[in-house]
């Protein structure tokens, strides 16, 4: 690919899934070619509806909050397709049978509602999902469960269960465990490879042996929503004996998930005693909790969405914490955007009423920052608080491979989407997470951290590159002098992370321990992230080996993603190692399987590829690596990631000068008269973490 992605030397050696030849263009000629929307957990747009209004839902009424917010997701283009109607229907669900999970509304307090008719109202959500004889038939089966449980409360329920049939895509599984589990809270839902089954809540059955079936069915519809620090009230209980049993089964049943404590209510002059629970903070977060609990120390947390312009992460983040008078820690986000690039994504921060966001929006106007959607919230956002990414791209100067001069880059273009939509992309960490550099990237600098070499990291975050600029001619005078006072004087502000090094260097020195201090004067997202670089350099080359090694078939060692329980179980807890049975019978497919990402708490594939990591840890020399490092407290427990993602809803449009053609429409068919140099524009979503660049390398196949 030409233009301005400068892909690092250890990328150009990674294989490709498909086999289609491919073409060439450019992309990222300007920021607008390349825009990046984040969608939240919720499947929602940041970028939809975004007002330059003050937004503060947390001031209104409930029922005047709901509203505002139920009319704001409901929207739905009139000219929609049937088919986009339906997804943004599915895609919208959580929102709409919950509004208050979008704004991050805490301290909730839920008490048991009146509906527990068999088949309420939610399940229009449902039609939207399953089709009607699926329905039907679980309405049915809803409606026998529920029968039995109030009729039979001390015999033993079959362990009878409904299939709804098999729904690749995760994000639809989600919905369809919520939306059951929200109109039917007597029945739980698993997934079975893909499939998603149904069966009956026998814990819903011992609590309504306890409380009444108003109050389970609505527990559980609390359990399913999960809303952060939220409360469930149960009716008053002036039975103490009785109160204890409550206490002692949902402790026994739940208590990881939540805690249970006994309050005295006072209630039109009568003294009442209820039961509450709460889910669990965790251990990370509990000093936060107390906290937050004493009401004359909450924080003031303000979200909103950020549209910034060729601008990185960290520096609009400075340019914000300037003007408002907070350090760029006060600051949070879901994940970090291109460079390059026009994005939009939502952030959080600390100390900064929603007001005082509203008095800087001009202000910032010259740094290509705008804000939008502002409103009061009680929490931080997580990296990863995220559901994926809709990338709008636009390719320039499109043109064959080399060697393929007589083909037609229509037919070349549209296999190539073809292929994508069919087999995925190998998920590839993106060039973007190892930096531009020619000598140095940043999985080098994190080797040199995880050996606790930090002389040398520092070094090497200072070797420059060829180009004779402000940055480089800085660089190359702090590695002939050490002069850390002299460089910071030459760096220009831009470079946030460098200077920030160099004032600790100048204060400690540059030795050992200097070095050490200067590496923790720097963010801990930052420190981190040259040690996730470098594994996900080794990650980038498992999956390569992995491929090259076994194709597509799924073999015997491998590690593959088995979804028992519902989608929020975390993934360690759903790693399987594929048997030999398992292999012979093919009972996994490839987008099933996932390779390590290094760390203390991971097990690696029993096969070639475990093999594999252990010969590479060894060229490392880091075979004692415990990924722990005290000096600069980091963590590293690992993770699992997909060999093979999808992107969503990918479209295109080829233009010049004179004709279009879109391929929704295979009716339009390009002049022979095209330009010399058409475009192509492409827009698809994908999961957090993955990357567009990536994508595009597949389709594209630039540089093989």
């Amino acid at each position: 690919m030409e233009g301005d992605v400068n892909h690092p030397s250890c990328f150009h050696s990674l294989g490709y899934l498909n086999d289609h030849i491919g073409f060439c263009g450019s992309i990222k000629n300007s920021p607008s070619d390349f825009v990046v929307t984040e969608i939240d957990m919720f499947g929602q747009s940041v970028r939809e509806n975004v007002t330059d209004s003050l937004l503060d839902f947390d001031e209104l009424p409930d029922e005047q909050n709901s509203l505002c917010q139920h009319k704001k997701l409901k929207t739905v283009p009139e000219e929609s397709s049937l088919e986009e109607e339906h997804f943004q229907r599915w895609k919208g669900f959580v929102n709409r049978t919950n509004p208050s999970r979008q704004y991050m509304i805490l301290d909730t307090d839920i008490v048991a509602g009146t509906n527990d008719e068999c088949g309420p109202e939610e399940t229009d959500i449902l039609s939207s999902l399953l089709a009607v004889p699926i329905l039907e038939s679980l309405t049915e089966f809803a409606c026998s469960v529920k029968s039995e449980l109030c009729s039979k409360m001390e015999a033993a329920t079959p362990q009878i269960e409904f299939s709804l049939g098999s729904f690749i895509d995760k994000g639809q599984r989600a919905i369809i465990h919520s939306a059951i589990q929200q109109t039917f809270p007597f029945l739980i839902t698993a997934t079975r490879n893909t499939e998603v089954i149904v069966k009956p809540n026998l814990d819903y059955r011992e609590l309504c042996q306890l409380v009444s079936e108003e109050e389970a069915g609505n527990f559980f519809k609390y359990l399913d929503a999960k809303l952060a620090n939220s409360k469930f009230t149960f009716k008053p209980d002036m039975n103490k004996e009785h109160r204890k049993a409550v206490h002692h089964f949902l402790s026994k049943k739940f208590g990881k998930l939540v805690e249970t404590k006994t309050f005295s209510k006072e209630d039109s002059g009568q003294q009442n005693t209820i039961i509450t629970a709460r889910f669990r903070a965790k251990i990370g977060s509990r000093k936060r909790r107390c906290r937050a609990d004493c009401l004359d120390t909450i924080d003031t947390y303000t979200a909103f969405t950020l549209r910034k312009e060729n601008l990185e992460t960290l520096e609009a983040i400075c340019c914000l914490s300037s003007e408002l008078g907070v350090l760029p820690s006060d600051f949070s986000y879901a994940g970090i955007k291109d460079k390059k690039a026009i994005t939009y994504q939502t952030m959080v921060v600390k100390k900064v009423s929603s007001t005082r966001m509203k008095e800087v929006e001009s202000r910032i106007e010259k740094n290509r920052l705008k804000v939008y959607n502002i409103r009061s919230a009680h929490q931080h956002l997580r990296l990863g608080q995220l559901k994926g990414n809709l990338f709008d791209i636009r390719v320039r100067d499109l043109k064959t491979q080399r060697g393929d001069s007589s083909a037609d880059i229509k037919g070349r273009i549209c296999e190539a989407a073809e292929n994508i939509k069919k087999n995925g992309f190998i998920n590839y960490y993106g060039p973007q997470r190892f930096g531009q550099g020619k000598h140095v990237q940043s999985n080098q600098i994190g080797l040199a951290l995880l050996k606790e070499d930090m002389v040398k990291a520092v070094k090497l975050l200072f070797t420059p590159e060829e180009e004779d600029n402000p940055v480089n001619r800085a660089k190359r005078h702090f590695l002939q002098t050490e002069d850390a006072k002299g460089t910071l004087a030459l760096f220009p502000e831009c470079k946030v992370r460098e200077r920030m090094v160099l004032r600790a260097l100048n204060r400690y020195g540059v030795n050992p321990e200097g070095c050490t201090r200067a590496w923790f004067s720097i963010p801990h997202s930052m420190r981190i992230f040259y040690v996730h670089a470098y594994c996900s350099k080794v990650w980038n080359e498992a999956a390569s080996y992995r491929l090259k090694t076994y194709g597509s078939r799924v073999v015997e060692g491998d590690l593959v993603s088995w979804e028992a329980g519902t989608d929020e179980t975390p993934l360690s807890d759903r790693v399987h190692v594929v048997t030999a049975s398992e292999e012979t019978s093919k009972t996994y497919a490839l987008h099933q399987v996932i390779l390590p990402m290094l760390g203390h708490n991971i097990r690696y594939p029993d096969n070639k590829v475990g093999e594999w990591y252990f010969e590479m840890l060894g060229k490392d020399e880091l075979q004692k690596c415990t990924f722990r490092n005290s000096l600069l407290q980091l963590n590293i427990p690992g993770c699992y990631r997909h060999i093979v993602k999808y992107p969503r809803h990918l479209s295109y449009v080829i233009e010049d000068s004179e004709n279009v053609l879109d391929s929704k429409d295979g009716t339009k068919e390009l002049n022979s008269t095209l330009s010399s140099k058409p475009s192509l524009s492409i827009s698809f979503e994908l999961d957090s973490s993955c990357y567009a660049t990536v994508c595009l390398r597949e389709i594209m196949k630039y540089g093989c």
